[in-house]
């Protein structure tokens, strides 16, 4: 019997090299994920007011990096332009030692975001082109791993946390940096992919393609639910709740836990993308029954709340796992692959403005509103699951015309009418 854990390493030479280093690139981003904003706010000493607006301008600042990253890689070879902003990020993270004043904070934590989000959409053509058959499952793979190295980063950035010293952080820095150049070096062992050959048309096809822009806009909603994890569950549970503390890592520990044993098999069988469209459905559904469930978690026992919210994070992450799988599918299935980088790139807008706008969404409608909110929440998310099958079927349609008429311009192909069900597809208000 096969394991549904998942398996060590992939068979294929590149997948391995490609595993690797995401691997030790997620071993540092769990260690600044964990302490990065108390170095500069216990270490250097940078009021918590200028840490929040550096790495929200650096979060607008790099949305739109991807894109432009992404045409390159297609154009010019996804392994260099990678690994290029994997040194970048590297050196901007070894700057973090010298960023004692906010312009060297925000210069730093800028050029790092940047070349975070850059690096996302420059590996998606390797993700393609090395994927075999279904790149979309070596995406899920790759996100299992992600959850390893992250967790082993952050037990790592508990002793830096802990310690508490000057030197302690430091060293914590360092180590990221490290990661980082380490996971480029790693990507010589990788055979380099020739750019594929460009096609009549605008350059930027990736932003003219409106199904393909509001699959991404819907996307960026739903990806708020990993906000709910990490910022509206740990303020809820310490201002609303009289479950322990403790159960702030228990339920962290849960969501990586099952992330790690089960994103490979839950998407399997998201292979299409109807499958993708009918997942995102799904998710949602799944979103409003945890977001309910912690809501009730206020003004009842310690036991009883505990029990509420480590259900709802079962639940809350089986829906993750149904949204990360959709979003691998129909990303991928949905980009022209010469236009593979560009396209990812364009997709990842979701999930930035999801990281940039999340978190005040959160507080503002289930800390500060309370119990209400999470119900808001949670429609949001079950009216945007419900909307993804239509647009999906829209982008389908789009897609198909491209393929059908390649002579046609890209402009007068995005002028081709959406099916009547599906031509003016409303986005959930919230």
């Amino acid at each position: 019997m096969r394991s549904r854990l998942v398996p060590l390493m992939p068979e294929s030479r590149p997948q391995r090299v490609l595993a690797t280093s995401n691997f030790v690139y997620t071993v540092g981003s769990g260690l600044y994920l964990t302490a990065g904003v108390l170095y500069f706010t216990e270490a250097v000493r940078l009021p918590a007011t200028q840490v929040g607006l550096g790495l929200g301008i650096a979060g607008v600042l790099s949305l739109a990096v991807g894109i432009a990253v992404g045409h390159l890689a297609d154009r010019y070879g996804a392994r260099g332009v990678y690994a290029l902003t994997l040194v970048v990020q590297a050196l901007a993270t070894a700057g973090f030692l010298l960023a004692d004043r906010f312009w060297l904070f925000a210069l730093a934590v800028g050029t790092a975001t940047g070349a975070k989000a850059a690096g996302s959409a420059a590996r998606s053509p390797l993700i393609r082109h090395y994927g075999g058959d279904r790149p979309q499952a070596f995406r899920a793979y790759l996100r299992a791993v992600t959850n390893v190295g992250i967790s082993l980063g952050a037990l790592l950035a508990g002793w830096a946390v802990q310690v508490g010293t000057l030197p302690a952080y430091r060293l914590l820095v360092i180590g990221n940096a490290v990661a980082f150049a380490g996971s480029a070096a790693i990507l010589i062992h990788l055979p380099p992919v020739k750019p594929l050959p460009t096609t009549s048309g605008p350059r930027w096809i990736a932003l003219r393609d409106r199904p393909y822009l509001l699959l991404t806009a819907l996307d960026g909603i739903m990806a708020v639910q990993f906000k709910v994890l990490t910022v509206a569950v740990p303020l809820w549970l310490v201002t609303a709740t009289s479950a322990p503390r403790w159960l702030i890592s228990g339920t962290m520990l849960i969501n990586t836990v099952i992330v790690i044993a089960f994103q490979i098999r839950a998407s399997r069988s998201i292979d299409s993308p109807a499958a993708g469209g009918a997942a995102y459905r799904r998710a949602g559904v799944a979103f409003l029954v945890s977001c309910s469930l912690i809501s009730l978690s206020a003004g009842i026992p310690a036991w009883a709340a505990a029990t509420l919210l480590m259900t709802a994070m079962v639940i809350h992450t089986i829906g993750e796992l149904w949204h990360s799988a959709a979003g691998f599918e129909v990303s991928f299935t949905l980009a022209p692959q010469h236009a593979t980088g560009q396209y990812l790139g364009v997709f990842g807008l979701g999930a930035g403005l999801a990281e940039a706008l999340g978190p005040a969404l959160l507080i503002s409608l289930c800390i500060t509103w309370g119990r209400p909110g999470w119900y808001a929440a949670g429609a949001l998310f079950t009216l945007t699951g419900l909307a993804a099958p239509l647009v999906v079927r829209w982008a389908q349609r789009h897609q198909h015309a491209r393929q059908a008429h390649p002579h046609v311009a890209w402009k007068e192909a995005a002028a081709l009418k959406a099916p009547e069900d599906v031509q003016h597809p409303r986005l959930p208000q919230g």
